[in-house]
């Protein structure tokens, strides 16, 4: 057994609490570091999935048929194979979730009833709040995401209602 000094004793119980002390302030930095990166992500995903969305939106408004007149989906299912079409048609390819909460999008519906976009019902501030493409360029400066709103307008078309559901 080695024997030691007075003071040794002391200073090595020092040395310890201020080395945990360092790796958990250096743990929770990380850990921070790490939710960051994990919701720009998302916001990421939530751009291109919304984007997408209204995408598929338009093209199967533009996608008329033969004395039809244009038309907006009445559910996202009719973007995954449209009724309109004795051939499959798909205007998108999966009913993509909200990447900010794993649940469905929130349709954003026009005064018929009909889904004209879709939007997160996040209410987590955006890390982006500028320099968005020109499709998005209304999103600068939101406070949430549920704030981004993804819509497709036909010409005509301009009071939206909003409402939850898929």
């Amino acid at each position: 057994m080695t024997k030691h000094k007075k003071g040794e004793r002391g200073a090595i119980l020092i040395f310890l609490l201020i080395t945990i002390s360092l790796v958990g302030l250096l743990a929770g930095m990380a850990g921070t570091s790490w939710s960051t990166v994990t919701q720009r992500s998302k916001e990421q995903l939530l751009l291109w999935r919304g984007g997408q969305i209204r995408r598929a939106i338009g093209s199967y408004y533009m996608t008329g048929h033969a004395g039809m007149q244009p038309s907006l989906p009445q559910k996202i299912d009719d973007l995954l194979r449209d009724p309109r079409s004795l051939a499959v048609v798909r205007h998108l390819r999966s009913n993509y979730l909200d990447p900010m909460t794993g649940d469905p999008f929130v349709l954003i519906r026009d005064s018929a009833g009909k889904i004209q976009g879709v939007r997160s019902s996040s209410t987590r501030q955006p890390f982006k709040q500028d320099g968005f493409k020109a499709e998005n360029d209304d999103f600068t400066n939101k406070a949430s995401y549920a704030e981004w709103q993804f819509i497709f307008r036909p010409k005509g078309v301009t009071q939206v209602t909003t409402s939850s559901g898929g």
